[in-house]
């Protein structure tokens, strides 16, 4: 798994009303309201469900706030449905995402910083919020700890971060060394923090320039402290890429050190007519959206060829006419040319004299995550190929990925560079999962256990961490083994921990020495029925006495039908010839391999944990 410099503390998700206690300007450009109500303690929900306490353990841990449309009184929220919460998608609900600024449980106050700037459902409810108005609050879903072993920190953020950075410099030990870098629009707009020996505050100052361009001149400009370092960076979308960028490229930072996140994304904002104040939902299309409908055939083939031509980078970094861009991606000029008129048609560009710019939504063409949509080496890229064999899948209820590309499924794995990047990915987010299923009582005086799933290092991690007796064997086949024993001494620390980790060599099929638990998770979709059942079979197989089979695996709900639950439906159809089981596929599967569920519980978010025994 990546290496993680913050630890990650799960959260069960919950949906709070809660109702204004005060309004106060901090700053002209930054309004705090503080939300007060019973249900930031524990509470009942209306199934029954008891929430906990609302908890808030990270610097900057954010909630999902969610507002009404506009000239309609009450929100369209989720329901609570199964252990998880079920959000409508017509209409869908609206809602934004702010940093927790403070919470005080003995007072039940929460504390949220809006910037007070342009046209957003969020700034102008702020704008007119007054005491007793209700706000529905969700979350945080997980918080990230303070990374420890760092001998200074980089914060570099706008006027957005200024309430996470606030927050982090108010919880940092004493003795911590920093420098924080901070853009506001104007001198007006600057807070005092906490005055601190080894913390040194830059504020940049716009005064109606542009944001991002002075910022990061300011951090290209600055002193450079010995030590290891840890980067936080955080605001305009587009103004953290060039940021990271610029600490990866130039300066040489590990990845794995520095966090962003891009807070906000610059976009014109059409008002509503009645109320200028306010954003018209119906004349906004949000950027992803408009990305997300260009699927027909010419404009998603497009959209690969610039992923994998890099125009979009070359054009982020000030290579912008098409005669250097053409020098760049080793393309044509004469046929680039073309190429850019019709990405400028299809408005991921657009051109001011001989120069090109990415529009909002041709920035997604820098996302990272984005590009492993798109880009030909990329692991969903080289999975979502199997859909061109749609057809002979669906007719023939067959996988068709060899048809297509000639290497099966099996073959793909043991290409090392896609199952590495494979393995890395499902391991990038597992603690969500891994932290809450080792608590689990379960669990409870486990001694050996084996672990089939994608991400078994990361649960290697939680399970040696909390229970100190307890052994672990990750059984992968050879290319995957050969990831794990590079990540797990990177990924864990702990050489004693380590020691209790072994990696086996073998498939899912074969049995494994004699074990407590055997834990399978997120991994019967990557096979049929028969095989599916032979999996269990063979788990069941390799248990010592009153050892119990423990399997995590995502059902599909029909009736909640989701686009996203239907495509990865799709996608296993055509990958594996298995589908996105629902529950009495699930049920039937187990069933058909011997074996009853003896019990169920939820784990991390809405995860199903069941049981299995013969």
């Amino acid at each position: 798994m990546p290496r993680r410099a913050r630890p990650t503390f799960v959260h069960t998700i919950a949906l709070r009303e809660l109702v204004v206690a005060r309004v106060v300007d901090v700053t002209p450009g930054l309004r705090r309201v503080t939300v007060t109500g019973d249900q930031l303690g524990s509470f009942t929900g209306s199934d029954g469900t008891t929430f906990p306490e609302f908890a808030s353990e990270g610097f900057d841990d954010n909630v999902r706030l969610i507002f009404p449309y506009p000239g309609e009184s009450e929100p369209v929220v989720p329901v609570y449905k199964d252990g998880k919460f079920r959000w409508p998608a017509d209409p869908p609900a609206l809602w934004r995402v702010y940093t927790v600024r403070r919470y005080d449980a003995q007072a039940r106050e929460l504390d949220i910083d809006f910037v007070k700037h342009g046209v957003g459902v969020a700034t102008t409810w702020a704008y007119r919020a007054k005491p007793g108005d209700r706000l529905h609050v969700g979350g945080p879903s997980a918080s990230s700890g303070r990374p420890e072993g760092y001998d200074w920190f980089l914060v570099v953020g706008d006027d957005t971060a200024i309430p996470a950075i606030d927050r982090l410099l108010r919880e940092l030990p004493d003795e911590a060394q920093a420098e924080v870098y901070i853009e506001v629009a104007e001198e007006s707009h600057r807070i005092d923090f906490p005055a601190r020996p080894g913390v040194e505050v830059t504020w940049v100052v716009r005064n109606g320039q542009a944001a991002g361009p002075l910022l990061l001149q300011a951090v290209r400009e600055a002193g450079r402290r010995e030590g290891s370092m840890f980067a936080w960076l955080a605001g305009e979308q587009s103004v953290v890429r060039d940021l990271r960028r610029y600490l990866i490229e130039e300066r040489g930072v590990d990845k794995a050190d520095i966090d962003f996140t891009g807070y906000w994304r610059r976009a014109e904002v059409v008002a509503l007519d009645e109320d200028p104040a306010l954003p018209d939902p119906e004349r906004n299309d949000e950027a992803f959206e408009k990305f997300h409908e260009m699927s027909e055939l010419l404009p998603p083939l497009a959209i690969r060829v610039a992923a994998n031509l890099g125009i979009a980078d070359c054009i982020s970094r000030g290579v912008r006419t098409a005669p250097a861009l053409a020098q760049h991606t080793g393309a044509s000029e004469r046929s680039l040319a073309k190429f850019l008129r019709y990405l400028q048609a299809i408005e991921l560009l657009e051109q001011e004299g001989d120069e090109y710019k990415l529009t909002e939504t041709g920035e997604f063409l820098t996302n990272e995550a984005v590009l492993d949509h798109l880009v030909s080496g990329g692991v969903v890229s080289r999975m979502s190929q199997a859909f061109y064999g749609l057809e002979a899948a669906v007719r023939d209820d067959r996988p068709v990925l060899e048809s297509v590309t000639g290497k099966d499924w099996n073959a793909l794995r043991g290409d090392a560079a896609f199952e590495h990047k494979r393995l890395e990915d499902k391991s990038r987010f597992a603690q969500v999962l891994a932290e809450p299923l080792a608590k689990s009582p379960v669990l409870g005086g486990v001694g050996k256990v084996v672990v089939h799933a994608p991400a078994a290092g990361v649960h290697a991690d939680y399970l040696t961490a909390g229970h100190p007796e307890a052994t672990v064997t990750v059984v992968a086949l050879p290319t995957a083994a050969e990831w794990f024993r590079k990540d797990i001494p990177v990924s864990i620390e702990d050489a004693a921990r380590r020691d209790r980790i072994r990696i086996v060599e073998q498939s899912v099929f074969e049995k494994t020495e004699p074990a407590d638990a055997v834990l399978i998770i997120d991994t019967l979709g990557q096979h049929p029925d028969a095989e599916a059942k032979l999996i269990l079979q063979r788990a069941a197989a390799s248990l010592s006495p009153d050892g119990r089979v423990l399997l995590v695996e995502d059902t599909f709900d029909p009736g909640e039908l989701d686009e996203h639950d239907a495509e990865l439906d799709i996608l296993r159809l055509t990958l594996h010839g298995s589908g996105y089981r629902t529950e009495d596929e699930l049920e039937a599967v187990i069933a058909g391999a011997g074996l009853k569920v003896i019990q169920t519980s939820l784990v991390g978010w809405g995860n199903t944990l069941r049981v299995l025994a013969p």
